[in-house]
């Protein structure tokens, strides 16, 4: 009884996770893709969008990218959870290190697009003096607030996406191990391929 109550837990901390990191992500997207401000310099006008620098270019593609597969794993989670069987111990492990191995590729790259962004922007805030580099936000105080809010939103997605790649390594792993909680002892689980996992 314990264990179905533990692998309830798991899943519902999966599917919160994928559906936070869904949201977070496509809220990063938005925000760093809309992001834009015209300022009339003498006679003519200067506009600044996300696309002035390659790393938030970077971000609302990786963001994007990120939102689309959390959706797809989100549906998948539902899916698993309908079905309600486990299957054979061979098909949960090769989908199980399918799941791992994308949720590591995907935080690691949602992680170094952040970074890329964050480094940008402390530039566009600051500037870089020694070569003569001026910052922006003091001309462009609407763009850089926002592009501050689609970088927020970013952390938030890179920390959930973090805790989804220790997730799936833990979904991924438990099925090798002797603490099977599924249920049924282990390994009578294990070998008879007994309980859902995602």
């Amino acid at each position: 009884m314990a264990c179905a109550v533990a692998e309830r837990k798991v899943r519902v901390a999966e599917l919160a996770l994928r559906a936070l990191l869904c949201a977070l992500s496509a809220l990063a997207a938005a925000l760093v893709a809309t992001d834009s401000q015209t300022k009339t310099f003498f006679s003519f006008q200067k506009k600044a969008t996300f696309r002035d620098m390659k790393a938030m270019v970077v971000l609302v593609i990786v963001t994007g990218v990120a939102a689309g597969y959390s959706l797809l794993q989100a549906l998948r989670c539902c899916a698993a959870a309908a079905a309600k069987g486990g299957g054979a111990l061979t098909r949960r492990r090769s989908l199980a290190w399918c799941v791992f191995s994308c949720d590591q590729a995907l935080a690691y790259a949602v992680l170094a697009a952040l970074a890329a962004a964050l480094q940008a922007s402390v530039i566009a805030k600051r500037g870089q003096p020694e070569l003569q580099w001026m910052g922006i936000c003091s001309m462009y105080g609407a763009f850089c607030r926002q592009a501050g809010g689609g970088i927020a939103s970013a952390v938030a997605a890179g920390v959930a996406a973090a805790l989804l790649a220790f997730l799936s390594a833990f979904n991924l792993f438990r099925l090798y191990g002797g603490g099977d909680m599924s249920g049924g002892g282990g390994g009578a689980a294990r070998r008879n391929g007994a309980g859902a996992t995602w």
